[in-house]
């Protein structure tokens, strides 16, 4: 088995590698089972914090190839790994963050959590932002494939303020160097305008609309579903 540059990899290569990373987090998330739904309810933290600390810890469960080799964003997780293909391996800077909000449709992104560049119409006007993270990233000399993905934790609350946890999406946002497919102008694409106030001065954001992406490819967008009857999370991978 050879180890491949990931910077050589084909545009299909990097949507099997992200294909395969989602599966494996999708297995973390199914696996950890109603333990979030019992951490959601009994946990006085923020909804916020609950999220963060259930993401690393389904994640640190789920056994992988790691790189001992620390790498940085602004996420929840990250993690150097190698992904181990029939016929080459390949090593990737995995970053992912949790959300937790009272809706499903989207999820709010920084611009440090994405190498796809943000194209879109707001109020009529075009925008054309970089993502700060690179398309391969580099440690210790080597290249890394950078692979973001997002946890987001579906909630409602009792009159009383108990979280209860209704569904988890998970989804695999796209390589900067698949812009072409995913958001090749600003009529194209897969975001929302984000929750920030130029007129303020805060940092752009955007949101990943769940449908759109879903659109433009089924596997991307995964959900489980707690049934608190049955006691049970269910949910099938979606190709």
């Amino acid at each position: 088995m050879t180890e491949k540059d990931p910077d050589s990899l084909s545009l299909d290569e990097i949507e099997r590698i992200e294909k395969l990373t989602l599966r494996w987090i999708f297995q973390a998330v199914n696996d950890f089972g109603m333990e979030a739904l019992e951490i959601f309810r009994k946990s006085p933290d923020s909804v916020k914090d609950i999220a963060e600390d259930i993401t690393r810890e389904l994640l640190d469960r789920l056994s992988g190839f790691n790189v001992q080799q620390r790498v940085y964003g602004t996420v929840d997780y990250k993690k150097a790994r190698y992904v181990i293909l029939p016929d080459q391996t390949i090593r990737q800077a995995l970053f992912i963050d949790s959300k937790a909000e009272k809706e499903n449709r989207s999820a709010t992104i920084q611009m440090s959590q994405t190498s796809l560049r943000i194209k879109q119409r707001r109020t009529g006007v075009e925008t054309d932002e970089e993502g700060f993270l690179p398309e391969i990233s580099e440690y210790g000399g080597k290249n890394y494939l950078t692979t973001t993905c997002l946890i987001h934790f579906m909630y409602h609350d009792d009159i009383d303020g108990t979280h209860h946890l209704k569904e988890v999406t998970i989804a695999a946002i796209p390589n900067g160097k698949l812009q072409g497919i995913y958001n090749p102008d600003v009529d194209d694409g897969i975001w929302l305008a984000g929750r920030n106030a130029p007129t303020l001065g805060e940092d752009f954001r955007v949101r990943v609309s769940f449908s759109r992406l879903k659109d433009k490819a089924p596997w991307r967008v995964q959900t489980l579903f707690y049934n608190q009857n049955k006691q049970e999370c269910e949910g099938l991978w979606q190709s």
